[in-house]
C-alpha cells in the first residue's frame, strides 16, 4: 500500500516537543519565552519604563505571556492582531498541605482544577511539576517527569456495580494518587523530596503551585500515523501555533502594518477570573503601554483598539464517530480538515459575520481549508476567553479552533495535519 500524500510534519513534530516540555503553565510560558528569544524577543518588566522603538518584546506574569512585535515606523494609533490563547487545562492540583494517607499508603492531597475527565486519571503514571516560592520571593520551575504517582482504581470484584450503573467517583475519595509506602505522614515530606529534586537547601520554599501530569508522552496514532495523541493540547495546540506564528512574523521579509500580539492566559478552565486571565488587567495594560511608550494619547489609544482584531484560538470538538447524535445534524467537524470557526448567537463565541470574513480572508491567504462548529441546539454550549475579551476591551474577537477528540482527558486526541494548519492560518492572520 503507497503512503499517502502528507503535510509537512515538522510543525507537529516541534509541538509534540512543546507539550512535553511544558506540564504546567508555568513551563509553557518559559519555553514559548525561549522560543520568542531566538526570534529576536525581548523580556521586559512591568515594573519598569518602556520604550518605544521597534523590535519584539514581551511581558511574563506567573502562567501567563503577552509579546508583541512592533514594525519600524509603526504610529501610536496603529492597531494591534492578537492571537489569543490560554496555557491551563483541567488536572489534580497539590493541596496547601500535601501530606497524606491511610493503610499503610502515602498519598499526596490533592484538588481538581477546571472540568477534568476523573475517569482518565485513573491507573496512569503521573508526574508532578509546577512552580516553587523560595524565602526571598524568587521562584523556580520543578519537573518530576517520571512516573511519581497513581490513582489506583478498585477492582472490578470490590465493586460489581460498575458493570451496571457505570463507574461513579467521588472528588474528594477517590481522586487521591499515592506515591509510596508507610504508616507515618510526615508533614513536608512532598516540599523536602521536591527541594531535593530542584537542587534548593531545605526549607527554603515557603509556597507552592503544583499540579499532576501524565508521563506518559505525546506520540503520533493510527496505521497511516494521521492522528496526534497527548496531553494538555487544550490549550497548548493553540499557544504553540501562535508562539510559531508570531515569531514568523516578526523574523518574516515584509513587516506587517499592525502590530502582532500573542495573548496566552493562564486560568480559562476555571473562569479566567485573575490576575493572569482574560478577564484582568494584562493584556489591556500592555497594549496601552505600547501606545503611550510611542507617544500616543488616549485618543490614539482608543484608535488603535478600535481597528484590533482578536483571534481566540482554542480546541473544539471534533465529530465523535460513537456518538454523532450530540453534534449538531448540520455540522460535523472532521480531524485534519482544517481549523474550525467557533459560532454561538448567544455569544458563548464571540464570532459574528464580520469575523467569519476576517477569518475566511486570513485562510484564504494561507490556503487552508476550514470549518464551521455550531453546538446541537439540545446541549448546553461551552466558550472560551473570546467573549471575555471583547467585552472587556471592546475588541472585536473571532472564535476559532483545532477539533479534537477527548477534550478535557489527560490525554487528547487530533488530526496530526490539523495543528500545522492552524499555525498557517494565524501566520497569515498576524501578517494582514
Amino acid at each position: 500500500m503507497s503512503e499517502p500524500a502528507r503535510f509537512d510534519r515538522g510543525h507537529t513534530d516541534d509541538l509534540m516537543t512543546f507539550l512535553a516540555a511544558s506540564p504546567s503553565p508555568y513551563h509553557a510560558v518559559a519555553t514559548a519565552a525561549e522560543r520568542l528569544e531566538k526570534a529576536g524577543f525581548r523580556q521586559v518588566a512591568e515594573t519598569d519604563a518602556w520604550d518605544g522603538t521597534h523590535g519584539g518584546r514581551y511581558v511574563l506574569r506567573g502562567g501567563a505571556i503577552v509579546a508583541w512585535y512592533v514594525p519600524e515606523g509603526a504610529a501610536p494609533h496603529t492597531p494591534f492582531r492578537i492571537v489569543g490563547a490560554h496555557t491551563d487545562s483541567p488536572n489534580l492540583r497539590v493541596k496547601p498541605l500535601p501530606d497524606t494517607g491511610a493503610h499503610g499508603w502515602r498519598q499526596v492531597a490533592v484538588e481538581i482544577y477546571g472540568g477534568p475527565l476523573l475517569n482518565s486519571w485513573l491507573d496512569r503514571d503521573l508526574g508532578i511539576a509546577g512552580r516553587l516560592t523560595l524565602r526571598d520571593g524568587s521562584t523556580r520551575l520543578v519537573d518530576v517527569d517520571r512516573p511519581l504517582l497513581r490513582v489506583p482504581q478498585l477492582a472490578i470484584h470490590l465493586d460489581r456495580s460498575v458493570t451496571a450503573d457505570g463507574l461513579k467517583l467521588d472528588k474528594q475519595r477517590h481522586m487521591q494518587p499515592v506515591w509510596g509506602l508507610g504508616h507515618d505522614v510526615r508533614d513536608g515530606d512532598l516540599i523536602a523530596f521536591l527541594e531535593e529534586t530542584a537542587g534548593i537547601p531545605a526549607g527554603e520554599v515557603t509556597g507552592w503551585d503544583l499540579m499532576t501530569h501524565s508521563v506518559e508522552p505525546p506520540a503520533y496514532l493510527g496505521r497511516d500515523r494521521e492522528l496526534l495523541a497527548g496531553p494538555r493540547m487544550d490549550n497548548l495546540l493553540s499557544v504553540h501555533a501562535g508562539t510559531a506564528a508570531l515569531a514568523a512574523v516578526a523574523s518574516g521579509a515584509s513587516k506587517p502594518t499592525s502590530i502582532p500580539v500573542l495573548a496566552a492566559f493562564d486560568h480559562e478552565e476555571n473562569g479566567s477570573q485573575s490576575d493572569t486571565g482574560a478577564d484582568g488587567p494584562l493584556l489591556g495594560n500592555v497594549l496601552e503601554r505600547s501606545v503611550f511608550a510611542r507617544g500616543g494619547s488616549f485618543e490614539d489609544r482608543a484608535r488603535a483598539f478600535a481597528g484590533t482584531v482578536c483571534l481566540s484560538s482554542d480546541t473544539g470538538h471534533a465529530v465523535h464517530p460513537n456518538y454523532a447524535e450530540r453534534h449538531d445534524p448540520t455540522h460535523h467537524p472532521r480531524v485534519n480538515g482544517g481549523p474550525i470557526l467557533k459560532v454561538n448567537v448567544n455569544n458563548r463565541y464571540a464570532t459574528d459575520g464580520s469575523g467569519r470574513a476576517e477569518f475566511t480572508a486570513a485562510c484564504e491567504a494561507a490556503d487552508v481549508p476550514f470549518q464551521s462548529f455550531v453546538s446541537n441546539n439540545s446541549m448546553p454550549c461551552g466558550t472560551t476567553i473570546g467573549p471575555i475579551t471583547a467585552a472587556r476591551h471592546g475588541i472585536r474577537t473571532v472564535d476559532i479552533g483545532v477539533a479534537i477528540l477527548s477534550m478535557h482527558s489527560a490525554r487528547e486526541l487530533c488530526g496530526a495535519d490539523d495543528p500545522f494548519l492552524l499555525a498557517n492560518a494565524l501566520t497569515a492572520f498576524l501578517e494582514r
